[in-house]
């Protein structure tokens, strides 16, 4: 047998002489000198090659591209001393299939492209480096640990009411709008007040650009600016919209938003019914939340079919889609509508989940300022624990998002001036008898001035 022909620098990194044998620092800062330099000149896009075989490299062994095999034979030849001899010249060419068949030319290669025997780790230091990565990983896992135990959760008792408010507005919210075909059909042809007159115009306006119309809030904001100048435009033109209108007396929508109105109410009193406590108050107190709150949470209802493409709200079929013109017909002006459909725009821009609107409207009913209130501690026991629950979930949610709690709750303020002016339009359109005989029994009920029972809770 023929013994390998090395090289001088192979030989002298085989069998190095105790004069030769580099500092293993040196070492070490030499292997991450190559390994930068080479990574620097390798191109991510091509494919790794062993130096040794050319089978696909892994990464940098010993110091040099090698593959898993050609890494292992190196170093247990290394770790063994191992002496092969080459059957033939010396001068084996290695490759993938072949490179079993001469040890000592596949280690003669390893040599020649730059593997050291001084970057073997000994069986201490691998030891220890397995230590040292599992003392890492017990780390990252105890810091995930703290991590999650301080991340922000609901709790039991907060995931339930969420999803009993959840189940009590599917089961009282139908976005289907079927029971709308039960109402007194829509009337819009009649004569036109001038209130109507107008919102056609605003009506028309949000029509000839909803083409191009985006949801951006750029395009949501110029949208509404427009509807505001327009308003005022029309102020500025005298009078309240209504004040001299020789045939306001004829409503025509009157009778079905009468209706609609009517049958969103019996709506909110069945959702009221499965608020977390809400059962256990007297009955006066819940007739009393709910005569003044009823038309705040009918609005926050309505967002989920307010479009903004063109400031409408759609409920099934064109029949039963209104915009600012229809509301007109029923007695409504624009001082109520203006700030209506700015609520509405607004609500809808925070893009609430599901969650977050059915704890604002249950919010908005437990609200112990309400007139007639007497359990007023009660209430608002029920109420903050509401608002914990929804600052919980939006924590858990939006994190860091402080400002998204706050905007919530000014839109409960806003509707405070909406229920404010709803209430001064409402009494102006009872007190004309030809009016108050369209509305129905509950509507005069909820809306009207004394406490009077709403149905039996």
């Amino acid at each position: 047998m023929l013994l390998p022909i090395f090289s001088e620098q192979s030989r002298q990194t085989l069998c190095p002489s105790d004069s030769q044998t580099p500092n293993r620092n040196m070492m070490e800062n030499t292997a991450v000198i190559t390994s930068t330099l080479a990574n620097e000149e390798f191109d991510r896009n091509v494919p790794r090659i062993c130096g040794v075989c050319g089978d696909k490299a892994t990464g940098f062994h010993f110091n040099a591209m090698t593959c898993e095999g050609c890494k292992g034979f190196f170093r247990r030849s290394m770790k063994r001393k191992a002496s092969f001899t080459c059957p033939f010249n010396g001068s084996c060419t290695i490759t993938k299939d072949n490179r079993r068949h001469c040890q000592a030319c596949r280690l003669k290669r390893c040599v020649d492209i730059g593997m050291m025997k001084e970057f073997i780790l000994t069986d201490e230091e691998v030891q220890r480096k397995k230590d040292l990565i599992q003392r890492r990983k017990d780390e990252e896992a105890q810091r995930e640990a703290q991590r999650e135990a301080q991340r922000p959760r609901l709790s039991e008792d907060q995931s339930q009411v969420i999803a009993t408010l959840v189940e009590a507005h599917h089961k009282t919210y139908d976005d289907s709008y079927s029971d709308f075909n039960r109402f007194r059909p829509p009337v819009r042809e009649g004569p036109v007040t001038r209130s109507a007159s107008r919102a056609a115009s605003l009506h028309s306006l949000s029509d000839a650009s909803s083409d191009s119309f985006s949801h951006s809030p750029e395009s949501v904001d110029t949208k509404l600016m427009n509807f505001s100048n327009l308003l005022m435009m029309y102020q500025d033109q005298g009078g309240s919209p209504d004040s001299n209108d020789d045939d306001g007396s004829k409503l025509s929508m009157l009778p079905h938003l009468a209706d609609l109105v009517s049958y969103s109410i019996q709506k909110v009193i069945g959702f009221a019914k499965m608020i977390p406590g809400f059962r256990e108050l007297t009955a006066e107190d819940q007739i009393a939340l709910l005569k003044s709150s009823a038309i705040e949470v009918i609005m926050l209802r309505s967002n989920q079919s307010f479009n903004l493409e063109d400031m409408s709200w759609s409920c099934g079929g064109p029949d039963f889609k209104y915009c600012v013109n229809d509301v007109t017909k029923a007695g409504h002006t624009l001082e109520l509508l203006e700030p209506l459909v700015k609520f509405q725009v607004g609500l809808k821009k925070l893009n609430l989940h599901e969650e977050e609107h059915v704890l604002l409207m249950a919010i908005c009913l437990l609200s112990p300022d309400r007139p007639g209130v007497q359990d007023h501690g009660r209430i608002e026991a029920l109420q903050d624990r509401l608002s914990e629950t929804l600052q919980a979930y939006i924590r858990l949610h939006h994190p860091g998002g402080r400002l998204v709690y706050a905007r919530m709750i000014q839109k409960l303020a806003d509707l405070r001036s909406l229920n404010e002016e709803h209430s001064k339009q409402y009494r102006s359109l009872s007190f004309q008898p030809e009016h108050s005989m369209q509305l129905t029994p509950l509507v005069l009920e909820v809306f009207g001035s004394e406490f009077t029972r709403v149905s039996p809770i």
